[in-house]
């Protein structure tokens, strides 16, 4: 009996959570159409203020990360393919990678532990201030108030640190392959080539969509957080957790997509 408690209080635990994150989706798509009519009540001030903490302060390591991963690439690749003297071709696979898959992938990562945490550990810590029934005391709607400008801002920062994030890989990639005799002009030829507007618009696509994500599973931990000592923290984790988890079923998804369109 002991067992079956258990397992039962983790079921109804497990689907009483659903229904609260069903919920926060249903109140936060409702806010948005609502904002789509009456755009004057958008909070313009608090979307460009977490704009800019999510673009300008994630830029630095984004581009550090995106410089890291496109010299690793390039150092691997290169070690293989230059057995066949077809080093070159290292340009072709770095503008494929980063601009269809690892761009937006490794921006989304680093979007959900600066922002994504950032973001539940605000919200989580008004609730326990309580500071959102406040809000709802004088007639605002702590969705519309707090957790639209925030999704708004992280969907439009993606695109532009995925851009950075590519840019620099590729400068990565590089000076890597200039360090093997391959010309920088040719380098950059090659990427040239093998970049088509569908691949980079596919990218930011998907980084946008990324960015989507990890605003609202990080949002909906900060509205879920509980009044104890470690809410905040177990918030802040949860949405961390949570942003990787639909991050990598999102991708997988839009994979077989792309795989079935052949696209």
């Amino acid at each position: 009996m002991g067992l079956t408690a258990a397992v039962g209080k983790r079921a109804v635990k497990y689907f009483a959570g659903t229904g609260e994150a069903l919920a926060f989706l249903g109140e936060t798509a409702v806010s948005a159409v609502a904002l789509v009519f009456m755009p004057h009540r958008f909070r313009f001030a608090d979307c460009a203020l977490a704009f800019e903490r999510a673009a300008a302060g994630g830029l630095p390591i984004t581009i550090g990360i995106g410089f890291l991963l496109g010299l690793i690439l390039a150092f691997q690749s290169a070690a293989a393919l230059q057995m066949f003297g077809a080093e070159v071709y290292v340009a072709d696979l770095l503008a494929i990678g980063l601009f269809r898959e690892l761009g937006p992938l490794i921006t989304a990562i680093v979007l959900a532990g600066r922002s994504g945490s950032a973001f539940a550990a605000e919200i989580g810590t008004m609730k326990v201030d309580e500071e959102l029934d406040a809000l709802r005391t004088m007639g605002l709607e702590p969705v519309r108030f707090l957790v639209v400008p925030r999704i708004v801002a992280a969907t439009l920062a993606m695109p532009v640190l995925t851009i950075f994030c590519e840019l620099a890989g590729l400068v990565g990639g590089a000076l890597v392959l200039r360090m093997t005799g391959v010309p920088p002009a040719v380098y950059w030829q090659h990427v040239t080539d093998m970049s088509s507007m569908f691949a980079i618009l596919f990218g930011l696509g998907k980084g946008a969509l990324f960015g989507l994500l990890v605003a609202l599973v990080g949002c909906g931990a900060g509205m879920r957080t509980k009044s104890t000592a470690d809410g905040v923290g177990v918030a802040a984790t949860g949405a961390v957790v949570g942003s990787l988890v639909v991050i990598a079923l999102a991708d997988g998804i839009l994979a077989v997509v792309c795989y079935c369109w052949d696209l």
